[in-house]
């Protein structure tokens, strides 16, 4: 297991860069709270968003059922998966059974958490990402780096050096405007050509059979209007019970994502396209949340609507980036997901965390995110996946701590003698807290020796 803070490492050895990247996320983090500041309702719409999906998660199995039967009834065809690789096969079937090759793809992180890229690539099939983001990364050979921003680790200048390699722009050219259209050009090509289109769903309502995807540049449209078979794929916890709901949903979703007051395309789907040959294809993934809808402590982690919201404010993500977390969904939200499903390789990103709070104050759906992380470190200790040396280490703090007499003695003998230690004792490189901190000038005296002092 290689932890989040090696994985860090490389980014933050880049100052500028970490300076940016946090910039960058904070504005977003500021223009969501203007968003939030101006809607008076808007901890009762958090309240009220909290609530459906706890209920929603109570009951996910009927609604499930209740979705595939009105979606059947609308033309639609709807697929289960148990996992990635039944997703993938899916997929793979649908398209190779129509002979299509050429794929475009709008933004979904459930097939990057399936890895259905290469897997189709592998097979012959074209996949072309069409969000802007999607398709810098993609043509990095990246996966994304924020789950609502993929490329926000990159500069214009980065971006430009891509695209006149990959797409013939001008040398050395980074204005966005001639980039984007570029792109533009790019992906129209794209998009003529296809066979079939793919999108993720962001709600899925089990009273109507229907379901929503929600983006700003409006490629998931063309994707889906084009081509004449349309394959849209979701988890299970991506179902509402009634369509009244998404006026909750959809108020909170661009609001905590990017500070809109609405996504500039949110696009209802309720049957195929009424061409000739026209098909709609809903897969249903589960993919390890039934496990986790099993763990009553962190249940609550698949309420996530994947705004990402709890990225944008937390202080070890816009300083560290998303490839530090090494999975689909990094920051707070994959710092659980990730090891509720492997506690031994994402063992870490638990602790990749100020538990300061400010994720669970942003989260739409009211995930206690920092309590959970805690919970989880805990739970973590109990399987014995944190390092024995730092287990040891908490033990004897914990029982320093539970004992006044032993904390006194602790605190006199530190005062007393780690100022006469020579600095390599304490920042010697077996210390990896030391190498990028440094310990405050020791206290004199103890703060109950001061108040005594200063009540006489």
């Amino acid at each position: 297991m290689i932890g989040h803070a090696e994985k860090a490492a490389p980014f933050v050895a880049d100052e500028q860069r970490v300076h940016w990247h946090d910039q960058a996320l904070w504005f977003v983090r500021l223009k969501r709270d203007r968003q939030a500041e101006s809607i008076p309702e808007w901890e009762a719409l958090r309240e009220a968003a909290a609530a459906i999906k706890a209920h929603t998660l109570s009951r996910i199995a009927d609604y499930l059922e209740e979705f595939e039967h009105n979606a059947s009834a609308n033309g639609i065809q709807v697929h289960w998966a148990r996992d990635g690789a039944e997703h993938n096969a899916i997929v793979h079937r649908i398209l190779a059974d129509r002979g299509f090759t050429r794929l475009v793809k709008s933004k979904s992180m459930l097939t990057e958490e399936c890895h259905l890229n290469p897997y189709l690539e592998a097979r012959g099939i074209e996949v072309t990402d069409t969000d802007l983001g999607e398709r810098i990364v993609q043509l990095r050979h990246e996966p994304p780096s924020h789950i609502v921003l993929p490329a926000i680790h990159l500069k214009k200048e980065d971006i430009g050096e891509l695209f006149h390699k990959e797409l013939g722009t001008a040398e050395g050219a980074s204005d966005p405007k001639y980039l984007t259209e570029a792109a533009r050009s790019h992906l129209r090509q794209k998009f003529m050509a296809a066979q079939a289109g793919l999108t993720g769903v962001n709600f899925a309502i089990a009273e109507t059979g229907g379901f929503v995807v929600c983006t700003n540049e409006g490629n998931a449209d063309m994707g889906t209007s084009l081509p004449p078979v349309h394959i849209a794929c979701m988890g299970i916890e991506k179902i509402v019970p009634r369509a009244q709901d998404l006026g909750i949903f959809l108020r909170l979703l661009a609001r905590s994502a990017t500070g809109q007051p609405v996504t500039t395309y949110t696009t209802h789907f309720h049957g195929p396209l009424s061409t000739p040959g026209g098909e709609l294809h809903v897969v249903i993934v589960d993919n390890g949340r039934s496990a986790i809808l099993g763990q009553e402590t962190f249940r609550r982690s698949l309420s996530c609507i994947r705004c990402g919201a709890c990225m944008n404010t937390c202080p070890v993500f816009r300083r560290s980036g998303g490839y530090s977390y090494g999975y689909t969904v990094p920051g707070p939200i994959g710092s659980l997901l990730a090891p509720l499903r492997d506690p031994r390789k994402f063992g870490s990103l638990p602790f990749a965390s100020s538990l300061c709070g400010s994720c669970s104050d942003v989260c739409p759906v009211k995930i206690d995110l920092h309590h959970e992380l805690y919970a989880f470190r805990q739970e973590l200790v109990r399987q014995k996946v944190v390092p024995l040396s730092k287990r040891f280490a908490m033990a004897a703090m914990s029982a320093v701590l539970a004992r006044p007499w032993a904390y006194r003695m602790a605190g006199s003998l530190m005062r007393g003698i780690v100022p006469r230690l020579p600095r390599a004792f304490g920042y010697g490189p077996w210390n990896a807290w030391g190498r990028q901190r440094e310990l405050p000038p020791m206290p004199q005296q103890s703060f109950r020796d001061l108040i005594k002092k200063e009540s006489k």
